[in-house]
């Protein structure tokens, strides 16, 4: 790229970002093919997309991404919780390459229901759906520790990591642990709780 189709792609990111509202959401940046290669999320989206336009920015990825954009789109919502949730959504729709080479490891979570014939049920930053199903993200981690809570207390899964078969319950195979007997867990793993429900 020429100094002079340089300056025209800035004049021309420059005009978006000047019209870009002061309000929450999310915003894409595309490259030359117009494939998306990052996804953010903002309070403010003129003054976010704004600041990776500034002289100032010393980061070098950062200045790599930048000078890897040729065009943006933007998607304004009410909140900026509305703005998380969108942003993690796109992400993993599209991958996008600068996300993974930026990441900051504040991916949110879900809880995971596995898959198993005596299911666990966590909260996880892991999605792979080889595993279970899977609820979430929850911007809001106090409302997931909530449900969570809650599960707990009507259903009484299993916590430990141990992984039951039916034929190892039925030939005496495990033991119960402190959670069977303070009454947190009902006992799979020894046949004191079925696959369906309690035995």
């Amino acid at each position: 790229m020429t100094k002079e189709e340089n300056e025209k792609r800035l004049a021309y990111l420059k005009g978006i970002v000047s019209r870009l509202p002061e309000k929450p959401g999310s915003y894409q940046f595309y490259d030359d093919e117009h494939t998306i290669i990052y996804v953010g999320k903002a309070k403010n989206l003129k003054s976010r997309v704004s600041s990776y336009f500034h002289t100032e920015v010393d980061r070098f990825k950062t200045k790599v991404l930048v000078s890897k954009i040729h065009d943006i789109s933007y998607t304004v919502v009410n909140t900026e919780e509305d703005a998380l949730l969108l942003e993690n959504s796109l992400i993993k729709k599209y991958n996008p390459r600068y996300n993974v080479l930026l990441k900051d490891g504040k991916t949110y979570p879900s809880i995971c229901i596995t898959n198993e014939p005596f299911p666990r049920i966590f909260k996880t930053r892991t999605i792979n759906k080889k595993w279970g199903t899977y609820y979430g993200p929850y911007s809001h981690v106090g409302s997931m520790y909530g449900v969570l809570n809650l599960i707990k207390e009507l259903y009484h899964p299993r916590t430990c990591n141990t992984s039951l078969t039916k034929e190892g319950v039925a030939s005496g195979k495990y033991k119960v642990c402190l959670d069977y007997h303070i009454k947190k867990c009902m006992g799979p793993c020894v046949g004191k709780q079925s696959a369906s429900g309690t035995s």
